[in-house]
C-alpha cells in the first residue's frame, strides 16, 4: 500500500462510514480493485482510519453531547452490546469475516433488498401508525430501546452489513424519528469504532514501522475531511428521502462484483 492508496482509501472511507452502504465493505472491495493485499496491515488500517470519520462527529457533534447526560446515557446504552459481544468474536471477525470478499458481497446483496422491503413496509405499518407518537430526540429514547438498537448495531460485525444501517433501520422499527436516529447512529459510531481500534491495536500489539504510520495519517485526514461533508449530505437527504436508493445501489454493487471479481 503506498500513499495515493491511503488518500483512496480514507475518501471511500469518508464517503460510506455514515451512509447505510457499508464502509468495511467498500473498503475491502476497493483494496480488491487496486489489487491491494489483505496482511494484518491492510485490516488494521481499514479499522483505524474509521477514526478519521468519527473525529468528524465529534467536531460537529461535541457540545450537543458534553452538555447532555440524557444522551450520553443512551450512547453508553446502546454501546455494551456491541462492546460484549465484539470483544468475544474479535478473532472471528478479523479472522474469518473481515476481508472476505463473499461474506461482504453476499452481505451487501442481502443488506440492499433488506433496506428496501424494509422502507416498504416502513411507510405502511410503522410511518402511517406512529408518526405522531414516534420519538423525536435522542433524549427521550427509553435506555431499553437504546439497549436494543445497540444490539441491531451489533449485526454490523458482520462486514458488508453497514454499522448504520442496522443501527438506523432498527431505530426506526422501534419508534425513533428519521432524523433522530440517524444523528444517533453518528453518535453511537464515536465510542464503537474508538473501542474497536484500542481493540485492534491491543491485539496487534501497535507494531507499525515509521511508513505505515505515515500511511495511517493520511488515510486518517481524508476520512475526516470528506465525512464531515458526507454527515451534512445525509442530514439533508433523509428529510426528503428514504434509504430505498441505498439499496438498489448496494444490490447493484453486489451484482457487478459477483458477476465481474467473484
Amino acid at each position: 500500500m503506498d500513499t495515493i492508496n491511503s488518500i483512496i482509501l480514507g475518501i471511500v472511507e469518508g464517503i460510506t462510514e455514515f451512509l447505510p452502504i457499508s464502509s468495511t465493505g467498500h473498503l475491502v472491495l476497493t483494496n480488491n480493485l487496486l489489487k491491494i493485499e489483505q496482511t494484518d496491515f491492510v485490516k488494521s488500517f481499514e479499522i483505524v482510519i474509521q477514526l478519521g470519520a468519527i473525529l468528524s462527529v465529534v467536531v460537529l457533534y461535541w457540545k450537543k453531547v458534553l452538555f447532555s447526560w440524557e444522551i450520553i446515557k443512551r450512547i453508553i446504552a446502546a454501546f455494551i452490546p456491541t462492546a460484549i459481544l465484539g470483544a468475544i468474536f474479535y478473532k472471528i471477525i478479523k479472522g474469518f469475516l473481515l476481508g472476505n470478499d463473499k461474506v461482504i458481497v453476499y452481505s451487501l446483496l442481502i443488506g440492499g433488498i433488506i433496506i428496501i422491503l424494509f422502507e416498504i413496509l416502513y411507510r405502511k405499518i410503522w410511518e402511517s401508525d406512529d408518526k405522531k407518537k414516534s420519538i423525536a430526540a435522542i433524549g427521550k429514547i427509553p435506555l431499553a430501546k437504546a439497549f436494543y438498537i445497540g444490539i441491531f448495531q451489533s449485526v454490523a460485525m458482520i462486514p458488508g452489513v453497514s454499522r448504520s444501517a442496522a443501527t438506523i433501520l432498527g431505530g426506526l422499527a422501534l419508534g425513533v424519528k428519521r432524523k433522530t436516529i440517524v444523528e444517533f447512529s453518528f453518535l453511537l459510531a464515536a465510542p464503537t469504532m474508538f473501542a474497536a481500534t484500542a481493540l485492534d491495536l491491543l491485539k496487534s500489539g501497535g507494531g507499525f514501522n515509521l511508513a505505515e504510520l505515515k500511511i495511517l495519517l493520511v488515510g486518517f485526514l481524508a476520512s475526516f475531511i470528506v465525512a464531515v461533508l458526507a454527515i451534512k449530505f445525509l442530514l439533508g437527504f433523509v428529510k426528503n428521502h428514504t434509504f430505498i436508493l441505498f439499496g438498489i445501489y448496494r444490490i447493484v454493487l453486489a451484482l457487478v462484483f459477483i458477476i465481474f471479481v467473484l
